[in-house]
């Protein structure tokens, strides 16, 4: 409803008077009986002027309150939703989670994780391999084993020199966290490259599912961000 015809409705209600005198007649002329058998005697014309004084009352004042009652609920009704999809959906209706999943390739990088084949039912090696098509400036490698029973630190290794790393191995939120930080004035050189974390875990076969990684890089002089990140099978 537009602004100039709710003011047009308020201006009606405002200078609306209505005619008693026309309505008290309609009153008297629908209570009217012609055909009746007889007169009413003069207490009994007494008796009925009073219910026609008062719904002639009613009437005025009832045809007033109604006619304000409609100029207010059209002025106060809400415009429907323009765009009916966009209402909340109901109460108690599951709402999707966002996609979780894994990013392997991310400019010059690409990577995989995988438990190591040669693990046994007592330790177990996490290979966390890395590809760049171009040399890295910097890097920072993260493996996240889920600490399931029995999982406790044994060591670790990479194919490049130790010396180009910095290593921090902690109890980090639910998991054991290996991170391999390259040195500053270091690079790593284009090509594949293995990190590996290693670790004892509960006697029998260890589910891998919620162990994780992530890569983050610099390739070139700061000019080329990327990262990946992923599961193992």
């Amino acid at each position: 409803m537009t602004d100039e015809l709710r003011g047009l409705l308020r201006e009606s209600t405002r200078v609306h008077r209505p005619d008693r005198a026309r309505m008290l007649a309609r009153v008297e002329r629908g209570t009217a009986r012609p055909d009746a058998a007889r007169r009413p005697r003069d207490h009994e014309r007494t008796a009925l002027s009073w219910p026609k004084i008062v719904l002639a009352t009613l009437a005025a004042a009832g045809t007033l309150t109604a006619s304000a009652l409609m100029v207010v609920a059209a002025v106060n009704e809400p415009d429907p939703p323009r765009n009916p999809s966009a209402v909340a959906p109901a109460a108690g209706r599951a709402v999707p989670p966002p996609a979780v999943g894994s990013r392997t390739q991310d400019g010059p990088l690409w990577a995989d994780g995988s438990v190591d084949p040669h693990s046994n039912a007592f330790w177990a090696q996490s290979n966390v391999t890395l590809k760049t098509d171009e040399p890295l400036t910097a890097l920072v490698v993260e493996l996240r084993i889920a600490l399931t029973e029995g999982v406790k630190d044994t060591g670790s290794w990479r194919t490049r020199p130790a010396a180009d790393f910095d290593l921090a191995v902690r109890r980090e939120g639910g998991f054991l966290v290996y991170r391999w930080t390259l040195a500053p004035g270091r690079t790593v050189p284009s090509g594949e490259h293995v990190f590996a974390g290693q670790y004892d875990h509960a006697s029998g076969g260890r589910d891998a599912k919620d162990d994780t990684y992530r890569i983050d890089a610099t390739a070139g002089a700061g000019e080329s961000a990327a990262a990946v990140w992923g599961a193992f099978a």
